[in-house]
């Protein structure tokens, strides 16, 4: 068993670590910025260490000071959470030099999965389905770039090899267009990720985005947990997921979640990860495979039984998996909120003071969340602040404890995006269940 863990992040995710740290008995290491004296699970850590000022760059993203406090402490293995270097494959390679345990997969399957063009060429050999597009980067061959557009059929969409969080991506509706366009992602990729690799794909006009979690240990045991719908998204971000996902044939259910355990034990996968998926008119296509924990694990975790970040902690202790899919009963349903200091309408943030904070509860509700009456959120980072989750014997009455819950929450003293959560659950199509990813924005737009 890992005897201490430096913790490289903050906020809910942190709180969230230390928690299961502490059911296993392993000691915490708490690392925060100068803004970040008074986080939740600062004060909860055995230790904490300040690594830095305010910016994020001095601070989260400051590898040697994460392994400096890692030195410093006796540590013997360093959780990245979730953002910041959790996908870093440097930071990972750097960690294991060190001489410390990564908690997360091998830097090279980080960097494997984290480029895209690699990524699908992975899986497809392992019989993952992809969707239909250039089977590899696209070169300085224009005729070829037209070629494959043609085949593939309009409208096609130009992604960054390296991109993620919605960057890096380019539709394209007819073919005068396309060369341009493909010039135009690979000075912006170049830009944004020092990398020009750029790839082309059929653009599905109307799919909804299906994850699959999984669990994998290197050894030869793998998992899956199920699946999670994350359609209703703003600007390529999360804002409501449930699992599972409603309304998915079934055998292309279980198909894509058996190709998905087989490809984590093909590529010695090691650690809790995520499959990405379109899903439309019955189909799975991958996009992506995340290689950290997801902020909306806690849904899976609900009808699952299973503690991710405690069998993370597990798999990097050098055990095998604590369960077979045997094992993996899904039962119930369950939401997840992502509640942001932010405005309801505007979605600019709104840092400041949290005057009062109470958290929901009740039947079937968890919190996962930093916040306290007293304290003042930073304008430096992410503005997640919490999550709600609701979980069910069914749909309808998650749904329906869900609502309960956001009515109940009170967060003084900032603006939230509770009054959103709250229209978004009292909505009809969403009531109903299988809108697509565009469904939010175009919401929005008609507001």
């Amino acid at each position: 068993m890992l005897d201490k863990v430096v913790i490289a992040n903050r906020g809910e995710i942190a709180l969230r670590v230390l928690r299961a740290c502490k059911e296993l008995g392993i000691k915490t290491v708490a690392v925060h910025s100068k803004a970040d004296e008074s986080l939740m699970h600062v004060r909860l850590a055995d230790e904490s260490v300040c690594i830095g000022p305010n910016s994020p760059v001095e601070s989260y993203l400051n590898i040697p000071a994460l392994i400096a406090a890692a030195e410093v402490t006796d540590a013997t293995a360093i959780h990245p959470g979730y953002g910041f270097l959790s996908e870093n494959a440097d930071f990972a390679e750097q960690v294991e030099k060190s001489g410390f345990i990564f908690i997360g997969p091998s830097p090279d399957v980080i960097r494997l999965m984290g480029d895209k063009v690699s990524a699908i060429a992975a899986m497809k050999a392992a019989g993952v389905p992809t969707v239909p597009g250039s089977d590899g980067e696209l070169t300085d061959d224009d005729e070829r770039t037209l070629s494959i557009a043609r085949r593939i059929g309009y409208p096609v969409i130009i992604k960054a090899a390296g991109g993620g969080g919605g960057r890096g991506m380019r539709v394209v509706h007819r073919e005068s267009a396309l060369l341009s366009s493909v010039g135009l992602t690979k000075a912006e990729s170049k830009a944004a990720f020092d990398n020009d690799t750029v790839y082309l794909e059929k653009f599905l006009e109307n799919p909804r985005h299906v994850e699959f979690q999984v669990l994998s240990d290197g050894q030869g045991g793998a998992v899956h947990l199920g699946d999670r719908d994350c359609s209703l998204q703003r600007r390529h971000q999360k804002v409501i997921e449930e699992a599972p996902a409603p309304g998915i044939d079934a055998d292309a259910r279980a198909t894509v979640a058996a190709a998905c355990t087989k490809a984590c034990i093909e590529i010695a996968y090691k650690g809790a990860g995520t499959f990405e998926f379109l899903y439309e008119d019955g189909h799975f296509y991958f996009i992506e495979m995340n290689t950290r924990v997801q902020v909306e694990h806690p849904v899976t975790e609900m009808i699952s039984g299973v503690d991710i970040v405690k069998e993370q902690l597990l798999i990097a202790s050098g055990l095998p998996l604590s369960i077979t899919q045997d094992d993996v009963k899904l039962e119930g349903h369950a939401f997840e909120c992502r509640i942001n200091a932010e405005d309801p309408k505007t979605f600019m943030p709104s840092p400041g003071l949290v005057n009062q904070f109470h958290a929901p509860g009740g039947n079937g509700i968890r919190v996962d969340s930093h916040l306290y009456s007293g304290y003042k959120i930073p304008p430096y980072y992410d503005s997640l602040i919490a999550k709600i989750i609701a979980y069910g014997p069914d749909r309808e009455t998650a749904l329906i404890r869900m609502k309960n819950a956001l009515d109940e929450a009170v967060v003084d003293g900032i603006r939230t995006n509770i009054p959103l959560h709250q229209e978004l659950v009292r909505d009809p199509y969403f009531m109903k269940g299988g809108v697509n990813i565009h469904y939010l924005e175009k919401k929005l737009e008609e507001a």
